[in-house]
């Protein structure tokens, strides 16, 4: 399914920031500090099954239910 990691990216950096964007900012950071950046996906980008368990855990690590 094309587009899966964009949308977790996204509730992750919602969740996280609740609208402030310097929390967002931070959180964007923290991602790619984290290996993923979330300026690089798109709801078109094919779901590496790899990145994908990536962006997983560092929702799980930020506590962001998925």
């Amino acid at each position: 399914m094309a587009g899966q990691i964009k949308r977790i990216l996204d509730r992750i950096i919602q969740d996280r920031s609740q609208g402030n964007e310097t929390i967002a900012m931070t959180t964007k950071i923290k991602l790619v500090l984290k290996g993923v950046d979330p300026d690089k996906y798109s709801v078109l980008s094919e779901d590496d099954s790899a990145t994908l368990l990536k962006v997983k855990e560092i929702a799980r690590e930020l506590g962001v239910a998925l």
